[in-house]
């Protein structure tokens, strides 16, 4: 298999120099002479050297000046520059290596030691090339593995939340329904700059998945309740409210023995705030307005939406129109008044993501 030859270009106003360079290095390289640095960068528009040999006492553009333009440029900053000097001494030295100088080579240069230092630079080059390679696969390796973690947790949370659906005789992905119902008002939220203090700081990946998760503390709730096909008396309906309790126990002892808890704080959030309202007549704390957490605010709209388009064991299906309307009506008693307008405003999506999901 032929080996591709490393380009490298040889910068200098000295045509002996420039001679001299070529002859060196030639046999081993596909090298590039240009006379000056104006020509340097005409040249650099078609070609991406390995090496630039770059004299520092130029007409024109000199050598600091061409290097402080070449680190400037993401394409070209990282191609290793060495500096040709007839300068000796210390401070010119270390000036250029400041300026990203690999190596500083003398005039008149030896073919020999500008071959060996040539052969160090791009050998190191190369080095750097693979390291770069090695950690480039190693992030993919871990974001693979990242992405099967989160795709299992998200399976096991899914069967525990559809066993949760089952208890509760809802049937149809209601969990699924308002994931989307949820990533559609956050999606909404952000085009219109509305609660960015908050929002900004989400994880969205991490948020909607654990929003499945809010009913289940029913798992602690007997069927002879979860199953009733008429209205809860107020004793039933007591014990009913303690779901959101139960699920925040559940979902506590869970978290102690996660290593990623940040899910499990998301999940809390929705557990216990979705049946919160906003006028405080909503359980199992009585918060009221923004002190509801805005994930509980936005699972209240997506929860009774689904719920007022299904059929329970107390109840039909409402119409879309029909569900719109009641929440609309709940604008500043039940729900947060900015999120029913949006809501109003996407409503009918909704009801696409209902009619993907059954």
């Amino acid at each position: 298999m032929t080996r591709t030859r490393h380009k490298i270009i040889l910068v200098d106003d000295d045509l002996t120099n420039l001679s001299i360079g070529r002859n060196a290095l030639s046999d081993r390289y596909t090298v590039i002479t240009v006379p000056s640095a104006e020509k340097l960068f005409l040249i650099l528009e078609q070609v991406m050297p390995d090496l630039i040999l770059l004299d520092i006492e130029m007409p024109g553009m000199n050598g600091y000046e061409t290097i402080r333009k070449l680190k400037s440029d993401a394409r070209l900053s990282a191609v290793p520059v060495v500096f040709l000097t007839v300068r000796r001494d210390a401070g010119s030295e270390l000036e250029g290596l400041s300026m990203g100088a690999v190596d500083y080579i003398a005039k008149p240069f030896s073919p020999p030691l500008l071959q060996k230092r040539v052969e160090t630079h791009l050998l190191l080059r190369e080095q750097h090339r693979q390291l770069q390679r090695y950690n480039d696969n190693l992030l993919d390796l871990v974001r693979e593995k990242t992405e099967r973690i989160y795709a299992l947790q998200n399976a096991v949370l899914n069967t525990v939340a559809e066993l949760v659906e089952f208890r509760d005789d809802i049937t149809g992905g209601h969990v699924v329904r308002t994931q989307g119902y949820i990533k559609l008002l956050i999606s909404e939220l952000t085009r219109r700059g509305l609660y960015p203090e908050l929002i900004t700081d989400w994880d969205v990946d991490m948020l909607i998945p654990s929003s499945q998760l809010h009913d289940v503390g029913k798992i602690a709730v007997s069927d002879i309740l979860l199953k009733k096909p008429g209205r809860y008396d107020p004793e039933e309906f007591d014990e009913m409210k303690k779901h959101t309790v139960y699920g925040l126990e559940l979902i506590d002892r869970i978290e102690r023995t996660a290593e990623d808890p940040e899910f499990f704080r998301h999940a809390k959030v929705f557990v216990s705030s979705h049946h919160e309202k906003w006028d405080g007549s909503g359980y199992p704390n009585g918060l009221r307005g923004r002190d509801i957490p805005l994930p509980g605010r936005l699972m209240a709209i997506a929860d009774v939406y689904d719920a007022l388009i299904s059929v329970r064991p107390y109840k039909p299906a409402f119409s879309h129109e029909d569900s719109v309307r009641i929440i609309i009506d709940g604008r500043g008693t039940h729900f947060d008044p900015a999120l029913v307008d949006v809501f109003a405003d996407v409503s009918d999506q909704f009801r696409e993501i209902a009619q993907r999901a059954v």
